[in-house]
């Protein structure tokens, strides 16, 4: 399994001038309204998970904790917006964009 580095996934979005705003001491301080730049945001954090690694929801939880202070809210956007499918307590890649 590959390691979830959540700085990586912060020096995206705060590379991204449209999503930069919502960066604040090193983490996602407010989710965007817009859901043009939600679904980008999510996009980013979702490329962090590897497609066909299944994730425990403990490490799910961390990881997405260390990015934003509500994980849950967090981990339940990725899987209402089709990045992340869910199995009871297993959590793998289901969308978003594959880097070439």
């Amino acid at each position: 399994m590959t390691d979830l580095d959540p700085a990586a996934v912060i020096a995206v979005v705060a590379a991204d001038p449209g999503l930069r705003p919502f960066v604040r001491a090193g983490k996602i301080g407010t989710m965007p309204a817009r859901q043009a730049r939600r679904r980008s945001l999510l996009d980013a954090i979702a490329q962090a998970f590897e497609p066909g690694v299944r994730y425990p929801e403990r490490t799910v939880s961390e990881f997405l904790g260390l990015l934003y202070s509500d994980h849950a809210a967090l981990r339940r956007y990725l899987v209402d917006e089709g990045f992340l499918e869910r199995d009871g307590v297993v959590y793998w890649r289901s969308g978003g964009t594959v880097p070439v």
